[in-house]
């Protein structure tokens, strides 16, 4: 199973590996000395920007693909190679300030339980991000309704996705493996045309307009 998904992600192209979240990194405290762990951390790039603002003391990452886990080894205090479900993770209880799953959790079989695998690891006070695509977005909605659920190479309707959220579930999710919800947003602010759109439905459903949903958590037992 290991060797297909090295197979299956090796024909992903460079910047599916190499992108910045740096909207996350702009979201943490600046002056102190945070231990950073980004599951799915491809070539290392978001740790290395965390690094680079100050936002961060030490940076490790675990990576499935090889190739980027060798590219972040150049640049990430500790690198992990391996699939997160299987392997054992070298963290002590506490250990570490952040945690980041940048659009991982769809790609996993049982994401409930690498969350709940996390949630010991992390410091009392410590913070979960998060983000995967949204199943209840508008145009996936408006496919469904054509009787069609079309994968593709890239974007929500990835064909290595595995798993399907809506916002409702993917918070639940993360509040079922012990953390508080802080926030849960889209990644992306809506347009002026959804805005109108949204409210036109008297704001009752602005998750038809999330297309990447994108949650913020906090341990605190």
């Amino acid at each position: 199973m290991s060797d297909l998904l090295t197979q299956t992600y090796s024909e992903k192209g460079f910047d599916y590996f190499h992108g910045v979240r740096r909207d996350i990194i702009d979201d943490l405290p600046a002056g102190r000395q945070l231990t950073v762990l980004e599951i799915g951390c491809g070539g290392g790039a978001t740790l290395a920007f965390a690094k680079s603002q100050g936002k961060a003391a030490r940076v490790m990452g675990v990576e499935l693909d090889p190739e980027s886990a060798a590219a972040a080894r150049l640049k990430v205090d500790q690198i992990i190679e391996g699939n997160i479900e299987t392997i054992e993770l070298p963290f002590s209880t506490n250990s570490i300030d952040v945690v980041i799953l940048s659009e991982v959790l769809e790609h996993l079989v049982d994401p409930w339980r690498v969350i709940k695998r996390l949630h010991p690891i992390v410091k009392i006070g410590g913070q979960l991000y998060a983000s995967s695509p949204n199943v209840a977005h508008i145009s996936i909605l408006r496919m469904l309704l054509s009787n069609r659920f079309d994968y593709a190479n890239r974007g929500p309707l990835d064909w290595t996705h595995l798993r399907w959220f809506t916002s409702a579930t993917y918070r639940e999710m993360v509040e079922s493996a012990g953390f508080k919800v802080n926030w849960v947003r889209p990644l992306a602010p809506m347009t002026t045309k959804q805005m109108l759109a949204n409210t036109l439905l008297l704001n009752f459903f602005p998750h038809l307009f999330m297309k990447q949903i994108f949650i913020k958590a906090e341990r605190v037992t």
